[in-house]
């Protein structure tokens, strides 16, 4: 599953038109965007679509159908959270901390990026679930040749009972915006991404809460969990999970805007 070099387009395209028709629509990194389109379109009629869709506001992820994500071309369905770049530096960590052959568990999962990238380079038991189903299913499509088993359903309530106290890595990249900042978010997520995948409620914590105050009954003895946050909730966000009784400490990178609060089961 490891993402290939984007392949050159033979075909006789402009990419100086296709940059420009990006630009216009105010797209940041037209000319990355424009070497995936041109990449992708089999002719001319196919490439005008694509720029059409993509001028239009719909995420470039969502025009092609899939996302690159720490060096794997990860599938992202219509409608499905894309994965951002910051994330990879939950993936990161959590891979850091996951020895091969651990038990490993993804809520929240989307297109199950995350768990892709553990998959694919730490040999793991792995589940992951999504309220979504449309999440779900594309998930299925990402972690089914992974050996992934997705489950669709409320964070930890469709998940085998016989995982209780066994669980080496938790993650969960659930949604962290306040309710009263959504409007302010780009139009690409507002419009094209489930409110469910955006929404954390008043403070934004709200899932995290949730999933923090259940971990210590799922994670085994020495076992890590990994939750996004931003910068301004960091403090409270670490709170949580060290009242749901587990060592917290936040980790962040300043590249990528990232930060993670990492909660850990003492034995």
């Amino acid at each position: 599953m490891s993402l290939s070099p984007l392949p050159r387009c033979p075909l006789p395209l402009d990419p100086d038109s296709v940059v420009a028709a990006l630009r216009a629509a105010g797209c940041v990194f037209a000319e990355d965007e424009a070497r995936i389109l041109l990449s992708t379109a089999r002719d001319t009629a196919e490439l005008a679509v694509l720029v059409e869709r993509r001028a239009s506001g719909l995420p470039l992820e969502h025009v092609v159908g899939w996302a690159e994500f720490c060096g794997l071309r990860v599938a992202v369905d219509p409608n499905v959270f894309v994965p951002r770049r910051r994330t990879e530096f939950l993936a990161r960590q959590a891979l850091a901390h996951t020895p091969p052959g651990a038990v490993v568990v993804d809520l929240c999962c989307g297109t199950g990026a995350v768990a892709a990238v553990l998959a694919d380079r730490r040999p793991a038991r792995l589940h992951a679930a999504d309220l979504d189903p449309a999440a779900a299913r594309c998930a299925r499509r990402n972690l089914d040749p992974l050996g992934g088993l997705v489950h669709e359903g409320d964070l930890y309530a469709p998940l085998p009972a016989d995982l209780k106290g066994r669980v080496d890595t938790l993650i969960a990249n659930g949604p962290y915006v306040p309710t009263g900042d959504v409007p302010l978010l780009p139009p690409e997520a507002r419009e094209h991404e489930r409110l469910i995948a955006l929404d954390g409620g008043r403070d934004g914590l709200d899932v995290l809460r949730r999933v923090a105050d259940e971990a210590p009954e799922w994670l085994a003895p020495g076992g890590h969990l990994f939750v996004e946050t931003s910068e301004r909730q960091a403090a409270a966000a670490r709170a949580a999970v060290r009242a749901a009784g587990l060592h917290a400490r936040v980790v962040a990178d300043d590249d990528l805007y990232a930060t993670i609060v990492i909660g850990t089961r003492t034995a």
